[in-house]
């Protein structure tokens, strides 16, 4: 019969440093391998697949009383086993082996205290007919023993148990109560034998004394009498005795001489004696001698006999069970024969860690056999992941070549296909397990596996986004916009009339929904399938703006990859730097070329409607902020390369619209509001329409740029004519303002330039208002600003006395100026009017003509009053009634 996992000490006292710290003690402990039962529909297949366990059958003392446990132990990365469940046997109510399994060796364990009774009970599967009843026998025996009841049993006949038992029990199991719990005994059953002594007396005997005694009567009770009856049967014996020596003597005489010759013999005897004494002695040390080479060899025995069993279970370590062997050197790899290539690799990583220093004894580590059957396993690992690789490098080509030959899976003409990799990725995790093992065995081989991915799935990515880019822009109806938007030549109206073209950023935010959650789900599966030990991955098709991920929420919930029961961490705290890089690098191999697609389509956009650029940069810039998993770096290079794409593309735009603004100075004369002031309205008014999102930024510096060109060339244009600079300038920013005062209102950056315009436009009408102030009254302003200049360096009192500046002087200057006042003031009006082409600005300026006029007048005013008190000049309210009159 096979060795069991029942009686491996080593597995046992992995169980007990697993649960080291409980107060438990482990009463047996073996292997199992755990599966789940079908309730009507068919699990995923890292569900269903069977997964390595660890049973072990546990008690602890409380006072006087005991419990007992079943504990569910699990595998970490490492092989050291960590508990994972825990169950009271006081609940266990029914143990069931399960029917459909013909070898008999799967049961359940069904326990009256679990929250759902609709999950289906775990299933425990032991890998031949014996280990499954030593580990039901025990659990009997400690319901029976310890707690007093015991389950039901269905599935099993309890006879041929107990048949069982009697044939492949050699002991007797007790319990017996210690100070640290109940402790298994091992009694053999040649022990369970009462052997008893001879008797020295038999029964008859015994009886006929006691009858004997029971005759004779003493009568202890009178001791007076007694002491004189026995003096006088006393001396009558003497009497008798005396006399009879005396009638002897003859037979004295005879009776010394055979003392003599007694004597003489007794010498004798006491020589041979001594001489026997020498012999026994020498004897004696003869037999101390062969007792004590009788315990050296007994000890020699013993040692030897030790050594046999720590050498069979040496023998046992290095020994290949040929179906693993069989299996790593020429076994398939398909399917169905997954899981015992998948057995033969625990058992391979086992036994290759088995053979290493820590697991195993220093002294064993240097033997000739370990070195050679450490060199053979190293040369069967090598095998089986030369094989392996090879085989998945082909799988994985022969995947994408025949969905890339299979026109069904991709956009066709009049159809456009959302991209679904489901059953690739299906077919994908059945060999997950796989890779992880190939990890652990070789972690150098994943590099070209990696590449083989990559590469492959990259020609499938790239043929589905151009297929589908290709019919996108082939079903999308618009047309086209005008690019030239401020150009000089163009019409008025040509860019107040411009079609919807909506469908195109639509088309792009389709691009985007449909591919930015599959390149993010590719990345995640990717990181996950080629065991990349990355942080938690962001969700598939988890995006900023909400997007609908269609046909991905299969893959969403399909992400258990059924690997976990190799490696049950489910973060790494401590990964590696070079392990992010090697992923980055992987995805720049699987996703590399995928952006020409994209790209391809926003020229097309672009070359539709350039401002189409606004919305799509928002549009991107909001997927950008959705991508934060370390598995989506890519992903984010690729948006960011879009964003920048679109950027470039709209610079391009604002560059060649400078340009059309620019060309405005090539005209000689230029007269009246320029044809780009409203044009620019239109354009930002159908701006702010595409801003989406974060592209507020990209439309600000297309303002400020825009604008900046405008108020330049403006400068420009009115230096070429400086008499008419003022009036020129002052219309179009006049128009400028006019048309930007709704976006004003609620753009901050069209604002500021707003408040720059309505700045200029005060200044050219100050200018050219008191230029014609001064064309109409120059010498009544001549003659103040000279009294202004000799106050700074002359007395008041003393100005009238200069050259120029007498009383006489002022009057004939008042004469001149003031004599015909209405006149003048009508003809400053003709002259404001005159080359003004904006009659809506014509009021507010003579308003401010009149205002400044005033100002200036009531200035000279005070310096007549102060300088020359005793002359008289028309008052400043004259001159005011004089204005509100005309």
């Amino acid at each position: 019969m096979a060795k069991s996992s029942a009686d491996d000490e080593e597995l046992r006292r992995a169980c007990e440093a697993a649960i080291e710290g409980t107060k438990q003690n482990i009463v047996m402990s073996i292997r199992v391998a755990k599966s789940r039962g079908i309730w009507g529909k068919s699990g995923r297949l890292g569900r269903n697949m069977a997964k390595p366990r660890v049973l072990a059958l546990s008690v602890k003392s409380k006072g006087q009383e005991t419990e007992a446990f079943l504990r569910v132990l699990k595998y970490s990365s490492g092989g050291v086993l960590e508990p994972a469940k825990l169950y009271k046997l006081k609940h266990l109510s029914k143990v069931e082996v399960v029917t459909n399994d013909p070898s008999g060796c799967t049961f359940t364990l069904g326990f009256d205290n679990l929250r759902s009774q609709s999950v289906a009970p775990p299933q425990w599967t032991m890998r031949n007919i014996d280990d499954r009843n030593r580990l039901l026998l025990c659990i009997l025996n400690i319901c029976k023993d310890v707690l007093g009841c015991l389950p039901k049993v269905v599935g099993v006949d309890i006879v041929e148990m107990a048949l069982w038992a009697k044939e492949n029990t050699p002991s007797v199991t007790t319990q017996r109560n210690l100070q640290d719990g109940p402790v298994a005994t091992t009694v053999p059953e040649s022990g369970m034998k009462v052997t008893v002594e001879k008797e020295l007396v038999s029964q008859v005997e015994e009886e006929d004394i006691e009858a004997l005694l029971g005759t004779y009567v003493m009568g202890i009770g009178e001791a007076e009498a007694f002491s004189e009856r026995l003096k006088r049967e006393l001396h009558a014996l003497e009497a008798a005795n005396v006399h009879a020596i005396l009638e002897s003597e003859p037979l004295v005489d005879e009776v010394l001489q055979g003392l003599e010759a007694a004597t003489s013999c007794v010498d004798d005897m006491d020589d041979w004696l001594g001489m026997f004494n020498v012999k026994l002695r020498h004897m004696r040390e003869d037999i101390e001698s062969i007792e004590s080479r009788n315990n050296k060899l007994e000890m020699q025995s013993v040692n030897n006999k030790s050594l046999i069993e720590e050498l069979d279970k040496l023998l046992e370590r290095l020994r290949v069970p040929s179906e693993y062997a069989a299996c790593l050197t020429g076994g398939s790899f398909d399917e169905a024969r997954m899981l015992q290539n998948v057995e033969a690799c625990e058992w391979l990583t086992g036994a290759l860690r088995g053979l290493q220093v820590p697991n195993l004894d220093p002294s064993y580590a240097k033997m000739r056999a370990v070195k050679d059957k450490r060199a053979e396993l190293e040369k069967l690992k090598a095998t089986f992941v030369r094989r392996a690789s090879e085989f998945l490098r082909n799988y994985f080509a022969s995947l994408v070549d025949f969905m890339i030959g299979d026109k069904s899976y991709f956009s066709q003409r009049g159809q456009l296909k959302r991209p679904d990799h489901a059953d690739l990725r299906y077919k994908c995790r059945t060999y997950a397990r796989l890779l992880q093992h190939l990890k652990s065995l070789d972690k150098s081989c994943l590099g070209p596996l990696r590449k083989a991915y990559c590469s492959s799935l990259n020609l499938l990515l790239r043929r589905e986004a151009r297929e589908f880019a290709n019919e996108l822009r082939a079903s999308t109806k618009a047309s086209r916009n005008p690019t030239v938007w401020l150009e000089a030549s163009t019409g008025g109206s040509q860019s107040g009339n411009s079609a919807d073209t909506s469908a195109v950023s639509d088309a792009y935010a389709k691009m985007l929904t449909i591919f930015i959650p599959l390149l993010v789900d590719e990345s995640s599966f990717f990181a996950h399938f080629m065991c990349f030990e990355v942080p938690a991955l962001a969700p598939p098709g988890g995006v900023a703006n909400g997007s609908k991920s269609g046909s991905y929420d299969d893959d969403i919930n399909d992400d258990d990859l059924g690997i976990m029961d190799i490696d049950d961490n489910d973060s790494k705290a401590g990964k590696t730097s070079a392990d992010l890089q090697s992923l980055n690098e992987s995805l720049q191999d699987l996703l590399d070329g995928i952006q020409e697609d994209f790209y391809a389509v926003v020229d097309w956009a672009y070359k539709i409607d350039p401002l189409r650029c606004i919305s799509m940069h928002g549009i991107t810039e909001r997927y950008l902020s959705g991508q934060k998993a370390d598995a989506a770096g890519f992903v984010r290079l690729l948006l960011g390369a879009l964003e920048s794409k679109i950027s470039m593309q709209f610079s391009k735009f604002v560059d060649e619209a400078c340009h059309q603004i620019e060309r405005n100075e090539r005209n000689v004369r230029q007269m009246g509001v320029l044809s780009y002031i409203p044009r620019f309205a239109t354009l930002a008014t159908r701006m702010e329409q595409y801003i989406q999102g974060q592209s507020r930024d990209l439309v600000d510096q297309a303002y400020t740029k825009f604008v900046s060109v405008m108020f330049a060339t403006l400068e420009k244009l009115a230096q070429t004519d400086p008499k008419y600079a003022d009036i020129f300038l002052l219309e179009n920013y006049a128009a400028f303002q006019n048309s930007l005062y709704d976006l004003a209102n609620v753009v901050p950056t069209l604002a500021k330039f707003y408040h720059q315009a309505s700045e200029a436009y005060e200044q050219a009408c100050t200018r050219h208002i008191s230029m014609i102030i001064y064309y109409q009254f120059e010498r009544l302003f001549q003659f103040a600003r000279k009294i202004e200049d000799l106050m700074f360096t002359i007395s008041a009192e003393e100005i009238p006395f200069q050259l120029g500046l007498s009383k006489m002087d002022l009057r004939k200057m008042l004469k001149s100026s003031l004599s015909g006042v209405d006149k003048s003031i009508t003809a400053m009006y003709k002259k404001l009017q005159k080359n003004l082409t904006s009659e809506e600005l014509l009021p507010s300026l003579w308003d401010k003509c009149k205002k400044e006029f005033l100002d200036k007048y009531d200035s000279f005013a005070q310096l007549v009053a102060k300088i020359y008190p005793t002359e008289t000049i028309p008052s400043v309210s004259e001159m005011r009634d004089l204005l509100a009159s005309m």
